[in-house]
């Protein structure tokens, strides 16, 4: 992957705190959320309830898509990434606090609120590593993408 291909990756997942992510439910369908994540190059990290449907699914199969992007006025300004990644439940204590601290770093609101910061016991911490990723941007004609193979 070239270093300008590899910039604007990095810039849309450092600009954004949301995606949708689409696991696979035990009836095969996609079952597509969006959640709040934080990131640490391309490697991603999220939390979902211990016991929800997304933590069920990723136990049976670590395939996950995602998508990150906006929502200009201009069709022709649609910029963002989509991804296939795998999904891993992070157990190490050190990797969970560093998951937490990103995580709660991509959303002060919630410290200068006064809710309290999710322990790794009550959540369900998920690390995603892409296989895939492709940049759209429109910009340079309609779906024009850029398809890596990380």
């Amino acid at each position: 992957m070239d270093d300008t291909l590899r910039q604007k990756i990095q810039a849309l997942l450092d600009q954004h705190r949301t995606m949708r992510i689409a696991t696979v439910r035990p009836d095969g369908w996609p079952q597509v959320t969006t959640v709040g994540y934080a990131n640490e190059g391309f490697t991603i990290y999220f939390l979902c309830g211990i016991d929800s449907q997304k933590a069920q699914n990723l136990s049976r199969d670590d395939r996950v898509s995602l998508a990150i992007d906006d929502d200009p006025a201009e069709v022709l300004e649609i910029t963002g990434l989509s991804m296939a990644a795998r999904a891993v439940a992070v157990t190490d204590p050190v990797e969970a606090e560093k998951a937490i601290t990103l995580l709660m770093a991509r959303y002060p609101e919630q410290k200068a609120s006064g809710l309290s910061v999710p322990k790794p016991s009550e959540v369900r911490l998920i690390r995603l590593t892409p296989t895939v990723i492709s940049l759209l941007d429109y910009s340079k004609g309609f779906g024009h993408t850029e398809l890596v193979t990380c």
